[in-house]
């Protein structure tokens, strides 16, 4: 193992391991291995894929990026050091991760999450139904962070509705999923929203906030369209969610007050508070709230039948680290009121270390120099360089059939070249969102477009043309980098005198 002084020196030349003799086609051997790896694999898998042997196949691609390294005369203590380097920063990220998986723990026992379900299903009014869709499910995923649980929940209830009004499916299905991948986009307790940032070599909030600048006239420009709709259409019978509000009402002791937690954590977001501060805060704060609000079922959590010392303390730790399922007389809720905790961010937190051991020996061996180099003398642009994200990200959701990977493979492959552009990582950790998150559900052989249309029973052909969140996002980040609105450009302290 090289010591620090031997790393620091790895570090310092790294780019001397250009590999002039490196051919722009020998670093794209791991590259076309990788996609032609996972296509497979996805294909055999399916939405199992994402259970482990994704993660192995980028140790796979890394292998492959090894062999041409050694071809190259690169060493192994070179390639090692630089995947060391690569999982050294994302140790931030990985942290905040295992934050988040709290918070969303202690926030759905806590009843603040089901608060947020049953006050967002009350909006709904047959003549906004489609604008209402949009909302509700906006507001639910960016309660729980996953556009999947969403869909699976309350979109079926959503699409239900819209069948017995006499509304499209396609029209229902294409309002749940823009709502349901806003939340994914812009919930900090969603996996994309922490892995894009990670990717980037970025920070989550000031990624949350930079998102916001596309996706805020995205959402605006998909309600009016929706609301557009849903004054042209007829609708019959009434949206009946009773049942559903009852069911919440049931299980949770459902207040008002509940919202000053996620009140709190906003405020401290404002304030510019450390991420991990401002998720511990809240995940305590959710933790209190818990006891003092659901003091029965943190008791059941904790294996008890009356909340005491012990079966509080039990209740909340497991809310925390471990798998926690409240039940309802809903089954569609059961599946929505249930929460992995700090263990359930371990598979994405092992993408991204695998992810890193790909990217680390890929810049290891030169091969992500040279490839951006070659991508650099075609963008000549900072629009050319964001237009040629949007492409890597939409090819690796057509291709390699998965948003986590549409993310991974671009962010590694285009973070130095936004760093030499003097381009801020969150203008790549945005990028990659807005089109690699975003456009995975409109792909029919991706695992989200499989998953959506299988659950909701509506084909992409459907929804697609309705999902307009989706497919406008994309256009939206480009829209902006070729008019050169809010571009964030790297900060450089200057030297002292």
């Amino acid at each position: 193992m090289p010591n620090h002084e031997e790393e620091s020196k790895y570090r310092e030349n790294e780019h001397i391991v250009e590999n002039k003799e490196l051919s722009i086609w020998e670093a794209l051997i791991p590259v076309f291995a990788l996609v032609g790896m996972l296509a497979y694999n996805v294909f055999v898998f399916g939405d199992d894929a994402l259970s482990g042997s994704n993660q192995f196949i980028l140790l796979l691609g890394g292998a492959v990026a090894a062999i041409v390294g050694f071809f190259n005369k690169v060493s192994y203590d070179q390639m090692i050091a630089e995947v060391a380097e690569n999982i050294r920063s994302t140790t931030g990220a990985l942290l905040i991760l295992l934050m988040v998986g709290a918070l969303s723990g202690t926030w759905l026992v806590s009843g603040i999450i089901p608060a947020m379900i049953y006050y967002g299903l009350q909006i709904l009014n047959p003549t906004i139904f489609l604008a209402a869709c949009v909302i509700i499910c906006a507001i639910i995923s960016v309660a729980t962070g996953s556009s999947w649980t969403t869909a699976a929940t309350v979109g079926i209830a959503l699409v239900g509705i819209g069948d017995a009004l006499g509304i499209s499916l396609g029209m229902t299905a294409g309002a749940v999923l823009s709502g349901a991948y806003f939340g994914d986009k812009m919930s900090p307790l969603s996996d994309t929203t922490n892995l894009a940032p990670a990717m980037a070599g970025g920070d989550l909030f000031s990624h949350i906030k930079y998102m916001a600048l596309t996706t805020t006239p995205t959402i605006i420009i998909t309600l009016i369209v929706f609301i557009i709709l849903g004054f042209t259409i007829d609708t019959t019978g009434v949206a009946d969610t009773s049942s559903i509000l009852e069911n919440i009402r049931g299980t949770f002791n459902v207040s008002g007050w509940l919202f000053i937690v996620p009140v709190a954590v906003i405020l401290l977001i404002v304030k510019k508070a450390p991420p991990l501060l401002a998720l511990l805060i809240g995940t305590l704060l959710g933790g209190l709230f818990a006891l003092i609000f659901q003091p029965d079922i943190v008791a059941t959590i904790g294996g008890g039948t009356n909340l005491t010392l012990e079966s509080g303390y039990k209740g909340i730790l497991n809310a925390i680290t471990v798998d926690t399922n409240i039940a309802t007389d809903d089954p569609a809720l059961n599946d929505l009121f249930s929460s992995g905790g700090m263990s359930g961010m371990m598979g994405t937190i092992w993408l991204i270390m695998c992810a890193m051991v790909f990217g680390g020996i890929m810049d290891g061996i030169g091969a992500l120099e040279r490839i951006t180099e070659s991508l650099l003398k075609m963008a000549k642009t900072t629009f050319g360089l964001f237009a040629s994200t949007v492409g890597s990200c939409l090819a690796l959701n057509v291709t390699a059939s998965d948003q986590y990977l549409a993310i991974v493979v671009p962010g590694k492959m285009f973070s130095k070249a936004y760093k030499e552009r003097g381009l801020a990582p969150e203008n790549l950790s945005r990028t990659l969102e807005d089109s690699g998150t975003v456009t995975s559900v409109l792909v029919p052989w991706n695992t989200c477009g499989a998953y959506h249309s299988s659950v909701l029973g509506v084909g992409v052909a459907e929804y697609g043309i309705y999902a307009i969140f989706n497919w406008l996002s994309p256009m939206m980040t480009l829209l902006f980098a070729a008019l050169k609105i809010k571009i964030k450009m790297l900060v450089t302290k200057s030297e002292p005198a």
